[in-house]
């Protein structure tokens, strides 16, 4: 800012005034610690290697390693550098009932194990469509979808008998 009034002749206040700016924001240097570009280095290896801490327990990690790094601090350069804790992932259902049948199988190859889904949606004029969707789990690949505006059970058989007979 300084600059820029020397070069057209204007006065600091005059040009603050203009851009309905404080004044004080134009003398304020941003003061970084000496030790922060090592302790940045150290939040991102920490959080690489702890994937499930968030600035806390990093922040606690730091402490017991000897560094002189408060909560509010880490939080700070946490943000700044887009650290984010990834959503915990939900539990795997289990793969029997309690009556000792087995409900879905693990996919060992290609063509072992399919699943089919229905996805209903509905068009400009707000009649329902229905999508039947086959996919194939171990290569995640789509084998079939089926759109009608009703789909029945034979509707499906056949689905299933005409993607066996491929």
């Amino acid at each position: 800012m300084k600059q820029v009034c020397q070069k057209l002749s204007v006065s600091e206040r005059r040009a603050c005034r203009v851009l309905q700016q404080p004044r004080s924001t134009q003398r304020l240097r941003p003061y970084v610690a000496d030790d922060e570009p090592r302790l940045v280095s150290r939040i991102i290896e920490l959080a690489e290697r702890y994937g499930r801490y968030g600035y806390r327990m990093i922040t606690g990690l730091l402490r017991l390693e000897g560094w002189k790094a408060n909560h509010k601090r880490v939080e700070r350069l946490w943000r700044r550098e887009g650290l984010k804790v990834p959503k915990k992932q939900p539990k795997r259902l289990r793969l029997w009932l309690n009556d000792g049948s087995c409900i879905r199988l693990r996919p060992q190859h290609k063509n072992h194990v399919w699943s089919y889904d229905f996805v209903a949606t509905r068009t400009a004029d707000g009649r329902a469509v229905r999508l039947l969707n086959i996919i194939d789990e171990y290569t995640r690949e789509c084998l079939s979808i089926r759109v009608g505006r009703h789909i029945t059970s034979e509707g499906v058989f056949e689905e299933l008998s005409n993607l066996f007979i491929v």
